[in-house]
């Protein structure tokens, strides 16, 4: 960390290397929080969780019986590290006693990525439902003949408001929460639809996962939106469209899709206990061997990747537990332990480097960096410095007791 100080300053590195390092640091050091505790308020099993991307402040959750609550994250910028937090409240909640509220299983919750006045959610009720967050009330709703196992709002669009949404049909309808109706359709897969996925570089690329076993592309602003069709076998796409639109990307359904932060791969997961990564450009896939993954879900399943570390690692719940793998390498760095049941979701915090994560056991944990053992990592890189002193202690009182 020093070393990394002393470069910035002088100039000789990248200004943003010494972010990165920190970052890095962080995330390879999470554990479950002594002091951070999120207020429980599910008595069955929680399916999803989100982090409102605006100001970072607030998460919403949702449960297998329609019960969904907001929390007030309780993080201030000038609190010190070593300072006991608070508990996280849950400062609003939709439950049977609101009349609108879903009667059967929330798959999915999205806050609006421009708004926190806003979110979005989808059940197996055969709604996607927009709801005012100040009043509780619904603005909209739109119905569909099927239940729906998936939404997703694009993070980065600035031209249009679209919402993806799979079913168990093998259609993509595209709402627009604008005009407030289903502006088109998407054909090509063969079975329900259990995963969708806005890209983070371009807002009108979409990638779509189900039951088929494929993993499409889709430009929707094209008359014939499909592009391609991902193949596990094959390291470039096939130039014929009979040919790649029979392509399968898992010898199982692909119940999730995740997107890097800088929109140039995409990580995907299905019931065979793979995860794939793909470049999104070519269609190539990147031949990343992770092993055995223990995923139970042949629901939507809701992981996560890091940003600004190096290099990135991505959240993937399994069984119980949660696994930590760098997506370039494969490799398993660490398992988070803490659940008493199976983990349905997780979501990263760009800011504080920290992870949400929820299951059957009702219980949503935060797993915070030690920074204890982020020290240790620094005097390790360091050489030591004199005494035990390291960037995060006082170096002022280690010379007084010196003397």
């Amino acid at each position: 960390m020093l070393r990394l100080l002393w470069a910035r300053q002088t100039g000789v590195d990248d200004a943003f290397r010494l972010q990165r390092a920190e970052s890095t640091r962080r995330v390879m050091n999470l554990e479950l929080s002594k002091t951070f505790v999120v207020e429980r308020r599910h008595e069955h099993s929680i399916t999803t969780l989100d982090l409102d991307p605006v100001e970072m402040r607030f998460m919403i959750s949702a449960d297998s019986e329609g019960l969904i609550s907001i929390y007030h994250m309780n993080r201030a910028w000038d609190k010190p590290f070593h300072s006991p937090a608070k508990s996280c409240p849950a400062v609003a909640s939709i439950s049977g006693t609101n009349p609108n509220n879903h009667k059967f299983m929330v798959q999915t919750v999205q806050w609006y990525p421009h708004d926190t006045g806003m979110f979005t959610s989808s059940s197996f009720d055969k709604t996607l439902k927009v709801w005012d967050t100040n009043s509780l009330q619904v603005a909209d709703i739109f119905k569909f003949a099927n239940p729906v196992h998936c939404h997703h709002m694009s993070p980065i669009a600035t031209k249009h408001c679209l919402v993806a949404v799979g079913t168990s049909n093998c259609r993509v309808q595209l709402c627009d929460l604008k005009s407030g109706s289903s502006t088109h359709t998407l054909y090509g897969h063969q079975k329900g639809v259990l995963a969708v996925r806005w890209s983070t570089r371009n807002e009108y690329l979409l990638a779509t996962g189900s039951e088929d076993n494929q993993v499409r592309i889709w430009d929707v602003r094209k008359a014939s939106a499909f592009l391609f069709s991902l193949d596990q076998h094959s390291h470039d796409v096939s130039s014929k469209p009979k040919q790649r639109a029979c392509n399968t990307a898992h010898n199982g359904h692909v119940n999730g899709l995740c997107f890097t932060h800088d929109g140039l791969h995409l990580l995907t997961s299905g019931t065979d206990h793979r995860l794939r990564l793909w470049n999104t450009a070519t269609g190539e896939h990147v031949l990343v061997n992770y092993g055995k993954v223990r995923i139970k879900r042949h629901v939507n399943l809701k992981f996560c990747i890091s940003s600004g570390c190096s290099p990135n690692v991505a959240f993937v719940p399994t069984d119980s537990n949660i696994s930590v793998l760098d997506i370039h390498s494969g490799q398993l760095l660490h398992e988070l332990v803490g659940h008493y049941g199976i983990v349905n979701c997780c979501v990263y915090h760009p800011l504080f480097q920290e992870v949400y994560s929820a299951g059957s056991d009702c219980n949503i944990l935060v797993w915070t960096p030690d920074l204890g053992r982020c020290s240790e990592a620094d005097d390790a890189e360091d050489g030591g410095t004199k005494n035990g002193c390291s960037a995060f202690q006082d170096t002022w009182s280690c010379s007084e007791d010196e003397g």
